[in-house]
């Protein structure tokens, strides 16, 4: 890649939360793809502040910043609609601050609170304000996360009036304190019990003060299609906007059928439910053991069989994180299965009966590259990671990367000015946010700097925290984060609350 070190901008004196004072900054010569999926353009941006200011036929002004772009792309920093990076994000040491999984593939801002999970954000807030990130952070809140603290460890079962009451109050304060809407997992517990009565119930309160709504649905293999009406009922009788999270059909016996998904979704979308899409671009999935069995019969061995032989073969189910047997980090239950001398079917029961057995980390093939091709390229499902920092599924560090690099410029799944749209303006319009994901005057300065040439992802199952390359720089509220391979040590990410630019 280029040198671009000559142009570095200038900084500064360190301003409060570690982020430097800096001159307006002119970035020249670049290949301008704006997000909105119009054809690129040779041109310059300037940023002052934090804010973009011109587009286009620019001069620099005296005492700018000027970096030649050497014709690299220059695009609007994408936005990750669903990621679990927060976890290690939050943590108070200055490299997990930095956000390197993230910044390293040009992401600059991620959605958190997913599949159910997560509450308190007046407070999370407040601390990515005193203590930011490199990158923008907004949030759900979780439906899980709410019916955990009004049911407590009695949630096996559908919440009364009363509880449905308190949870209700919950939501209406997380939605005050800037939540974008309501998320569910309602293949996990807890929100596996609740009843689409109650889960709709919470979906109007938040579609009142102008939430919306995004789903792991009940189910993404044998029950998928009333799962899959679940959603678009919510959004019909709502009227909100609501999103499937990454989409998918998981079960073999489903393989095939991505044509129908997108029909009901067109014909959904035709009779007015606002209803759209993520999708990361693997084959493989991350959850745990017990995600497996929707009605929780962990013992019997008959759903077992039926498991393994629809669902995800034996030899597609990856222990990730299986606390007490850290030899069996990274084997199939194939391969642990020969190791004991007994059927896969009689290794899985044997690891849901151990204690914590059904909370074992699994990564599990369970979709056809053609049905994710296929739903990847529907106008209205933009890109996500579902991905994290830590663990051994390789999309927290490859998701947007494997997308401009092998799925545009290997398969040519679609042209790069809609790959960029679709993790840009795509993704800001189908999280409600304001301001960003725009080359455009008046939007936040978030910007990647790229070579369309050769960025691409070698994250592996093998090495799933190996970098992907091709990405010059990144900028984040006009302050550089990431150079070459390098985080800056630059922390001007900002908690994102629902209605407000910033």
């Amino acid at each position: 890649m280029r040198a671009l070190a000559a142009g570095l901008l200038c900084l500064g004196t360190l301003l409060p939360h570690g982020v430097a004072a800096q001159r307006p900054l002119v970035i020249r010569q670049a290949q301008l793809i704006d997000g909105t999926g119009a054809p690129r353009r040779v041109g310059s941006v300037r940023v002052v502040g934090d804010r973009i200011v011109a587009v286009g036929d620019v001069r620099a002004e005296p005492g700018d910043s000027v970096i030649d772009a050497h014709g690299l792309v220059l695009a609007p920093g994408f936005i990750d609609s669903h990621s679990h990076h927060g976890t290690e994000l939050f943590r108070p040491d200055s490299l997990r601050r930095a956000g390197l999984a993230m910044v390293s593939q040009g992401v600059t801002t991620i959605v958190v609170g997913q599949d159910g999970s997560g509450m308190g954000l007046r407070a999370r807030f407040d601390t990515l304000t005193k203590r930011p990130v490199a990158v923008n952070v907004a949030s759900y809140v979780g439906h899980g996360s709410v019916r955990r603290a009004v049911l407590g460890a009695n949630f096996t079962r559908a919440a009364t009036v009363a509880e449905q009451a308190r949870m209700a109050a919950i939501v209406r304060d997380e939605m005050a304190a800037g939540a974008l809407g309501l998320s569910t997992g309602l293949e996990y517990d807890p929100g596996i019990y609740a009843t689409p009565d109650e889960v709709l119930a919470l979906a109007k309160i938040v579609a009142k003060v102008g939430g919306r709504y995004i789903s792991h649905i009940r189910s993404e293999d044998r029950d998928f299609w009333p799962a899959l009406r679940e959603v678009i009922t919510i959004g019909q009788v709502t009227g909100m906007p609501v999103q499937v999270s990454h989409i998918k059909l998981g079960m073999r016996d489903l393989w095939g059928q991505a044509g129908r998904v997108l029909t009901t979704l067109n014909e959904a979308r035709r009779a007015g439910i606002r209803i759209t899409a993520d999708i990361y671009p693997y084959l493989y999935w991350h959850s745990n053991l017990g995600v497996f069995y929707p009605r929780r019969n962990f013992a019997d061995s008959a759903e077992t069989a039926f498991i393994l032989s629809h669902v995800s073969g034996a030899e597609d189910i990856i222990l990730s994180e299986p606390d007490g047997h850290p030899e069996y980090r990274g084997k199939t239950v194939a391969q642990i299965a020969a190791a004991r001398g007994e059927s896969p079917v009689r290794t899985m029961l044997s690891l849901l009966a151990e204690p914590g057995g059904r909370d074992y980390g699994v990564v599990a093939k369970g979709m056809d590259v053609r049905d994710m091709e296929q739903l990847l390229q529907w106008p209205f499902t933009n890109v996500c990671s579902d991905g994290a920092s830590t663990g051994l599924h390789p999309r927290g560090f490859g998701s947007f990367a494997q997308v401009l690099g092998p799925f545009v410029r290997d398969r040519k799944l679609f042209t790069l000015e809609e790959a960029v749209r679709k993790m840009t303006t795509l993704s800001a319009a189908n999280l409600g946010l304001r301001q960003r994901g725009r080359l455009a005057p008046g939007y936040f300065a978030d910007l990647v700097l790229f070579d369309p040439a050769t960025i691409t992802d070698h994250a592996t199952f093998e090495t799933p925290q190996a970098l992907a390359t091709g990405v010059a720089s990144v900028w984040v509220n006009g302050t550089l984060v990431f150079q070459q391979g390098q985080v800056s040590g630059q922390f001007p990410g900002r908690p994102i609350r629902r209605g407000t630019a910033r």
